[in-house]
């Protein structure tokens, strides 16, 4: 993948050596040019293209943000409800995880401890299972399937 931005940057230096000016707009164009003809050439080079893991980085921020704001308001409503102690069911769920580097399952557990409602506990001695501590528990296999098919999932697009 380094070789694929090192060769588009080549291709921007290129196309900008070939202009005769040297504006912002001339240095974006041979940029955008340079990831045109690496992406169509990404299969000569056997390799996936290197712009898509920072296009998974993204979608995992924006899902991130997405599950932040939507816990928050999930937390307001519990802690403004004059029920509290009738409507909260704590509870403890072992997620098993697919995860096999450390650094995935450390971003899943920061993920899942960022967002209100939700803390990762401790993991297993074989680092498969999280053990996380969720302010609501309706259905512990909804919660489990809610983690694994949102961070989960997204964390293992940008490891690929």
């Amino acid at each position: 993948m380094v070789f694929q931005f090192l060769l588009n940057v080549a291709i921007m230096v290129i196309w900008v050596a070939l202009q005769q000016e040297y504006t912002g707009s001339d240095f974006l164009i041979g940029y955008v040019l340079g990831m045109v003809i690496v992406y169509f050439f990404r299969g000569i080079l056997n390799q996936p293209f290197y712009l898509r893991k920072g296009f998974a980085i993204i979608r995992l921020i924006l899902l991130f943000t997405k599950e932040l704001l939507v816990a928050n308001y999930d937390m307001v409503k519990v802690v403004l409800n004059p029920n509290l102690k009738r409507d909260v069911k704590p509870g403890i769920i072992a997620v098993p995880t697919t995860l096999k580097h450390d650094w995935e399952i450390t971003i899943l557990s920061m993920l899942v401890t960022l967002t209100p409602g939700t803390l990762t506990m401790d993991y297993s001695s074989d680092a498969r299972t999280l053990y996380i501590h969720v302010i609501h528990v309706d259905d512990r296999e909804e919660v489990i399937k809610d983690i694994t098919d949102s961070f989960e999932k997204a964390i293992r697009e940008v490891g690929e």
